[in-house]
């Protein structure tokens, strides 16, 4: 541990027996359906999306929960993918139909959801030995670069958003908060080493998305070459940004892009540090703040404030996240928080190749 009581940035300790994760268990009893869908039940059509499925997956994996990680991957692909993962990119986004039945709302894919489904399929595959989670994995990996991605002037090879629909007059838009590295440098190591120019471009487009150390929601990048406010969000940076600096706070101590990003994005780190809590919202291009984040966010940003060195604040915002969900936070504050907290508490670590590093002992699950 550091210096008020963070968790410092490596791996977990070897021989620590595995205690209960409330937060785990909270998330599951609250969201996660008999059948294997996480549902946003505040959702007027209470829709799962994949990146919700994703996410339980990665959850599962830290817990060693290995026949709840079977149930929800076995939803997610017979009810987004038509059945099979390694055939066909997920859709997003499933629910209630204006007829009263259920089944997928939007066909179109979610990229960053897709890159995590990869990742998982691959951790559970090498962690437990699976053969086909292993399989499928790779297949799914082949087909986001086949799929998802385009060359995109000053970046090269870039991962976009979905398979359709990103291209705007004169560019494309891109997240970047759809751009975790740790996945995308797990990806090129496991799966394909296409992924290593992904991961490259990544990088840069971070950057160039942040001139002023804040990140926007969205982001269009222009073929004739430089950036352009979205036009859709502006340069408002809040509920897809804050996933950033989380991606950033968790990178392994020796990632060669840690600490470019952690310096790049430092006038967020001395914000939050200032205000005494995250804003809800930034004007990435004035830097300016407004309003409070709800406590995901708080948790969202503790890998990235203990990274930054900012400990101080990281201890508080781990404080103002909590120990045990908020009922009323709803289904991506509370997964946040499993990100944030997960990590604070040493449950799991990326390694420098991106690999999944949980803590050791009996199963949590």
């Amino acid at each position: 541990m550091l210096a008020c009581g963070i968790a410092a940035p490596a791996a977990p300790a070897a021989a620590a027996p595995c205690a209960p994760w409330p937060d785990y268990a909270a998330f599951m009893a609250r969201y996660l359906s008999a059948d294997g869908r996480v549902l946003d039940a505040d959702s007027a059509r209470h829709v799962t999306v994949s990146e919700g499925e994703a996410y339980a997956l990665l959850f599962a994996l830290v817990a060693r929960d290995e026949r709840r990680f079977a149930r929800i991957a076995g939803w997610t692909a017979d009810n987004l993918a038509g059945g099979d993962l390694a055939r066909r990119l997920p859709a997003w986004q499933w629910g209630r139909r204006d007829d009263g039945s259920y089944g997928v709302l939007d066909d179109n894919s979610a990229a960053d959801a897709d890159l995590w489904l990869a990742y998982d399929l691959l951790e559970a595959g090498r962690l437990w030995h699976r053969a086909g989670y292993r399989a499928t994995g790779r297949a799914l990996a082949a087909r986001i670069l086949a799929e998802e991605t385009a060359d995109v002037t000053e970046l090269g090879r870039v991962l976009l958003p979905g398979a359709h629909g990103f291209g705007v007059e004169g560019g494309w838009r891109l997240n970047p908060s759809y751009l975790p590295l740790e996945v995308l440098r797990r990806l090129a190591r496991a799966a394909d080493p296409g992924y290593r120019a992904l991961a490259a471009s990544a990088a840069a487009a971070i950057a160039a998305s942040a001139p002023h150390g804040f990140v926007p929601d969205w982001i269009v990048f222009r073929a004739a070459g430089g950036t352009a406010p979205d036009p859709v969000a502006g340069a408002r940076g809040s509920y897809d940004a804050v996933r950033v600096y989380l991606w950033a706070g968790m990178l392994a101590p020796a990632d060669p892009a840690r600490q470019r990003l952690l310096a790049l994005l430092a006038p967020m780190a001395r914000a939050v540090a200032g205000r005494g809590a995250p804003p809800a919202s930034i004007d990435a291009a004035a830097g300016s703040a407004a309003g409070t984040g709800p406590p995901g966010f708080s948790a969202a940003l503790v890998p990235f404030l203990a990274s930054a060195g900012e400990w101080r604040a990281a201890a508080r915002e781990r404080r103002r996240a909590g120990h045990v969900a908020d009922p009323g936070s709803g289904y991506y504050d509370d997964a946040l928080r499993l990100f944030g907290l997960g990590w604070a508490e040493g449950r799991f670590r990326f390694g420098t190749a991106g690999e999944l590093v949980v803590r050791r002992g009996p199963a949590c699950a």
